[in-house]
């Protein structure tokens, strides 16, 4: 069984740099909260500079609380699949480093077996034309980002990297989407 807190279950997903996936997965309808953070290294505590070093072995990641009765699993990772290239090993864009990398930390064998069974989907279908390199690995613990990251996007809309990069994402996701927004 997923880890569920009053109904609540939890997705964690690392897709390149977490403004970026934060902003889409806020507006998903059924999301509850999405955290930016870190996940998947060694080091205690780590800081955003210490992931970004790309020494600490952790990746960028949203943790994402949902109503499964709203959204599944399956829909969040369907979106997931979309807003980001699985194809490229530990960068998005101009985001370079094993922090940037594609992965899917499962918090059950439930999620696991989703996860595994749309990535063999995807792949089937080639509708990547490339193999897809997204992990999925257990989830370990969770470290939230420092507070000037989360919803980063929201309140700096005109920076230059969220005008060229977030929003771009943003905007397909929404266009895709149309359906399953909040607002």
């Amino acid at each position: 069984m997923a880890e569920r807190q009053n109904g609540i279950e939890i997705a964690t997903l690392a897709g390149g740099c977490f403004w970026c996936l934060e902003a889409v997965f806020d507006d998903l309808k059924g999301v509850e909260s999405v955290e930016s953070g870190y996940m998947g290294g060694s080091l205690q505590d780590p800081t955003y500079e210490d992931v970004c070093s790309g020494t600490s072995g952790h990746a960028e990641v949203v943790q994402i609380r949902f109503d499964p009765g709203v959204v599944s699993l399956r829909e969040i990772l369907e979106v997931f699949f979309v807003i980001h290239d699985p194809t490229t090993l530990n960068y998005q864009g101009n985001d370079h480093g094993p922090q940037y990398r594609s992965a899917i930390f499962y918090h059950s064998p439930e999620q696991k077996a989703e996860a595994e069974q749309l990535i063999a989907r995807l792949e089937a279908e080639g509708v990547w034309g490339k193999p897809i390199v997204t992990e999925v690995t257990p989830a370990g613990k969770f470290y939230i980002a420092e507070a000037g990251h989360q919803e980063y996007y929201e309140r700096n809309p005109y920076q230059p990297y969220c005008m060229m990069v977030v929003e771009p994402k943003v905007a397909k996701f929404r266009k895709k989407f149309l359906g399953k927004l909040k607002r």
